[in-house]
């Protein structure tokens, strides 16, 4: 086998531990989330799952990534080319609500659930949850104080409120999808959002 072959199946393999461990943390918990489970989900050794990301820490923080890259792409990159500002803002929620509408995950939003599990902790794996959370809510912030600055939104606006608020309808949405499968739900964060702007 050469080593070109070797690396790329070393990827695929690495890419499906993470895919499997994204569905088992999204619904379980990242606490949930076990070499052996992982191992025997896949039909791998536990030396074959744990060659990838050393401790059960690496795979959390690679799963962690993982769940990132997929907000990311389902979400902010689909809001890509609309205008800054109140535009970018309404295309993102939009992407926000259909991520969650989708089911693209079986536990909902991999965010709400992990920062839920984590936030009374310390240590590297809260650490990456808090950063990625800051990340999407600071591109937030920066496009409705654009939408200020345009006159988009009324000049008092406070910032930090609307932030607040624009994310507990997101946070409320993600309650009545999982823990009790309202259909309804996702049209009324859309309505709830329309009364913010």
């Amino acid at each position: 086998m050469s080593p070109r072959k070797s690396l790329a199946e070393s990827r695929l393999t690495r890419q499906r531990i993470l895919d499997a461990g994204l569905v088992i943390a999204s619904a379980e918990g990242l606490e949930g989330l076990t070499i052996g489970r992982l191992a025997a989900e896949l039909g791998m050794s536990k030396a074959g799952v744990i060659g990838h990301f050393g401790t059960k820490e690496g795979l959390q923080l690679a799963v962690i990534d993982a769940a990132t890259a997929m907000f990311v792409r389902e979400v902010p990159e689909r809001a890509r080319g609309v205008a800054r500002g109140l535009p970018y803002l309404r295309a993102a929620c939009e992407a926000w609500i259909s991520y969650l509408e989708r089911e693209l995950l079986p536990g909902g939003c991999f965010f709400t659930a992990a920062a839920a599990e984590f936030d009374g902790r310390e240590g590297p794996v809260r650490e990456a949850i808090a950063h990625a959370d800051q990340l999407w809510q600071r591109e937030l912030r920066l496009n409705i104080r654009r939408a200020v600055s345009l006159a988009e939104l009324p000049p008092h606006t406070d910032i930090d409120q609307l932030l607040y608020e624009i994310v507990a309808i997101m946070l409320a949405l993600n309650h009545f999808l999982q823990l009790h499968g309202d259909r309804r739900a996702p049209a009324r964060a859309r309505r709830a959002l329309e009364r913010l702007w």
